[in-house]
């Protein structure tokens, strides 16, 4: 699975500490705290109708991220807001389109890890995209990866950081496989996440997912359980093995890139009647309804 480029994009413009560029303008300095280490926060957001769905708890996500790595200068949402509205206008921007945010430790007076480097406030970085959900629907084959996600006692995963070095390698062995995406387990063995997305399995009519011990809390895969709840979906959150996946009679993935894309394949093994199936179709069609009606008015 390759993201296909949007000819729309080829002459975006993304924001950057208040000043709008071309992108092909570099605005980042070497001397950026993202590029020295990868120490940036980052959110995934989309718009539709110019709304963005899960807006202010996208927001709140990176706020803890931030703060959890002791940055010392953390943008009111206020701010942040502005300026993803500023970007849409600069590029009239009003459906379809995801949005990157990216929030660094800021520049350092001199190349080095030490954060006491950092004397200049953070940076803040917007990137929207036309890019439609990225994920094939017909069904999506995974590997699963020999990399392992990381627990709180490596990396706390709670932390939505830049370094995602640990995902791309897991993609690398994906894309030498064949497949679209890798399937990653934690620590014990247990199924994590992908590379990109959470997972759920569907066995007997009920969701399955994993605990979010060794993954982000997702703000789709949290939408989606409270969304089985108002639809009368049986859904459980507890430990779940690589076997269940296998056995499963439908398997999906949930992001806020990709929305809902169901898994047909795994590891070889045919996922249920290897085609979506019809509970996966139906979260699809309740989670695109829902955040189509409910994001944030931003333009």
């Amino acid at each position: 699975m390759l993201q296909e480029y949007d000819a729309r994009n080829a002459d975006i413009r993304y924001w950057v500490n208040g000043v709008l560029r071309h992108r092909d303008e570099p605005g980042i300095s070497p001397f950026d705290s993202v590029v020295q280490g990868g120490d940036g926060v980052w959110e995934g957001l989309r718009l539709y109708r110019g709304r963005i769905y899960g807006l202010y708890e996208h927001l709140a996500r990176l706020r803890r991220s931030a703060t959890a790595l002791g940055f010392a200068d953390i943008p009111a949402d206020t701010t942040v807001v502005a300026a993803v509205a500023e970007t849409l206008r600069a590029n009239d921007m009003t459906d379809g389109v995801h949005i990157r945010l990216t929030l660094t430790r800021g520049v350092k007076v001199t190349s080095g890890m030490d954060p006491r480097l950092n004397r200049a406030g953070s940076t803040l970085i917007v990137l929207a995209e036309h890019k439609a959900p990225v994920y094939d629907t017909t069904g999506l084959r995974l590997v699963t990866a020999s990399v392992r996600r990381p627990g709180p006692d490596v990396l706390d995963p709670k932390i939505h950081h830049n370094n995602l070095i640990n995902s791309i390698l897991a993609k690398i062995e994906a894309n030498v496989a064949g497949a679209d995406d890798a399937l990653m387990l934690d620590g014990r063995g247990f199924v994590a996440e992908t590379n990109a997305t959470h997972l759920f399995a569907v066995a007997g009519g009920t969701l399955l997912t994993p605990y979010a011990i060794a993954c982000p809390e997702g703000i789709t895969r949290q939408t989606v359980l409270d969304l089985a709840a108002r639809h009368e979906i049986p859904a459980v959150v507890r430990d779940v093995s690589l076997v269940e996946m296998y056995t499963a009679d439908e398997v999906f993935c949930t992001g806020t890139m990709g929305e809902i894309a169901a898994v047909t394949e795994i590891d070889g093994r045919t996922i249920g009647a290897g085609k979506v199936g019809p509970l996966t179709t139906r979260v699809a069609e309740i989670y695109r309804d829902h955040a189509a009606a409910t994001g944030v008015q931003v333009i």
